[in-house]
């Protein structure tokens, strides 16, 4: 027994923030993002948070795989962007369907978060715990981005996937998760600086901060390696696979792993170009594409890959 994806939705807030935009803030250009990133555009809140948007594409999941939340046993919500340090945003999920059978709770692997907590619903699936689950991707980087830094407020935008899975003969097949902890200063955010009643310090967010050259190179380098990794333990081999559906963080990191990969470019399809790094959300709203616009059918197979701080990365392999 394996789990199965069913059900696809996604959102996305309706304001677009476009480079001309970013242009009137800082020091940058459309040709100088476009050409680095591959991001044209970016979708960014106004008023909703991070949990509105996961029971958004949570509600479109349920709809699509024609499944009613009572009858959900997990909500996972990967998530580097939650809207509260507690309750969990999976909580808040549930509330909102009112999915009364469900446990819930959040996974923070960044960029990966998505990918981990499938995989993680996929162990309790397997292992026989619970029957249908639903996963969400859902990130809220434009509160965490210091809009005055050109480096990272370019590149992020805000939005949210999901998926229902459910029991099956077939569907996931091979997973793999890593992670390199003391990398972790390359991509991090500091939630809250110290502060409290004896220093006389005010606590104050913390903004994201990258080191975007070692991303790049850790990207290139370990993405391959973990597709490889699975599509060998599958007794498969790169032609079997009909997409690469990777996280939407550059386009030059996704052309380096085809390289790498020796596939051709139209095998991983793209939408950064007017989403931007959508973080944990990427890979559901490009899957929820896909699936919407019918580019998926049934018996193929994909890998999905995520990576992102921690360091955090890796793939997985199923059957649509």
């Amino acid at each position: 027994m394996t789990s199965k994806i069913i059900g696809t939705g996604s959102y996305v807030p309706v304001q677009v923030v476009t480079n001309d935009d970013l242009a009137k803030i800082v020091d940058t250009n459309d040709e100088w993002i476009t050409g680095r990133t591959g991001i044209r555009e970016r979708r960014v809140v106004m008023e909703e948070g991070t949990s509105h948007m996961a029971v958004e594409a949570a509600r479109r999941a349920l709809d699509n795989a024609g499944v009613k939340p009572e009858e959900l046993d997990l909500i996972l919500l990967g998530t580097a962007s939650p809207d509260h340090c507690f309750p969990s945003g999976a909580c808040e999920v549930q509330g909102a369907l009112e999915a009364v059978n469900a446990c819930a709770f959040d996974i923070s692997a960044a960029c990966s978060g998505f990918l981990f907590a499938l995989n993680t619903m996929q162990a309790f699936i397997q292992a026989g715990i619970y029957r249908t689950g639903l996963v969400i991707g859902a990130d809220c980087l434009s509160k965490l981005v210091d809009w005055k830094d050109r480096g990272t407020c370019v590149l992020f935008g805000d939005g949210a996937g999901a998926a229902v899975v459910r029991a099956e003969d077939k569907g996931m097949t091979h997973t793999v998760m890593r992670s390199d902890g003391a990398k972790w200063q390359v991509l991090s955010c500091i939630s809250r600086t110290n502060g409290n009643f004896l220093n006389h310090q005010t606590p104050e967010p913390g903004y994201i901060s990258m080191d975007g050259q070692e991303v790049f190179k850790f990207a290139v380098k370990k993405v391959p390696e973990c597709i490889q990794q699975v599509i060998l333990e599958s007794n498969l081999s790169m032609d079997d696979i009909k997409y690469f559906v990777l996280h939407q963080a550059n386009y030059r990191i996704i052309e380096s792993v085809a390289k790498r990969l020796k596939q051709p470019m139209d095998k991983f399809p793209m939408n950064m170009d007017h989403y931007g790094n959508t973080s944990a959300a990427s890979v559901p709203i490009l899957l929820d594409e896909m699936n919407r616009t019918g580019r998926l059918k049934t018996g193929d197979r994909i890998v999905l890959s995520g990576f992102g701080g921690g360091l955090t990365w890796g793939a997985t392999l199923l059957e649509w």
